[in-house]
């Protein structure tokens, strides 16, 4: 995926958080317009590539990944799906190690290798299995077990 297409969705939603204070009709309150590009902006920051999030590097996780029965989680900024499963397994989602596969070239390769080459995520190992988008409560639940 290119650096552009990275970009678009968080370029997008900051453009409609500048429309909406450029719009904002005379007279009307400012703190439901402001809250709005707020809203709208922080989630431009959670989609696009700047949002760093937690990495550990899959070089240092191959081997230990499918003996220790512990939860990878491989992810990328912008992944609704990921955002999803972050949200959902929160205090918790600290137990997994989770791998950025837009900044590590073997994490994205293990990804395409076991998605028919495709780069879906969240990818997630649980128990030495690989599983493509699992609901965030079998993992929340693998968590709490582990």
């Amino acid at each position: 995926m290119n650096l552009l297409s990275r970009w678009a969705a968080a370029a997008a939603l900051a453009a409609i958080a500048v429309l909406a204070l450029l719009l904002r009709e005379p007279g009307e309150a400012w703190l439901p317009t402001i809250l709005t590009a707020a809203v709208l902006l922080a989630g431009a920051w959670a989609v696009s590539p700047a949002f760093r999030g937690p990495h550990t590097p899959w070089s240092r996780l191959r081997e230990e990944a499918g003996r220790t029965g512990g939860v990878v989680i491989f992810w990328r900024p912008g992944c609704m799906y990921c955002l999803r499963m972050m949200a959902v397994l929160g205090p918790s989602g600290r137990k997994a190690e989770w791998v950025n596969i837009w900044r590590d070239a073997a994490a994205a390769e293990f990804v395409r290798r076991h998605n028919d080459g495709n780069e879906t995520v969240p990818t997630v190992i649980l128990a030495g299995e690989v599983l493509t988008n699992p609901g965030p409560g079998l993992v929340k639940q693998a968590l709490a077990a582990g």
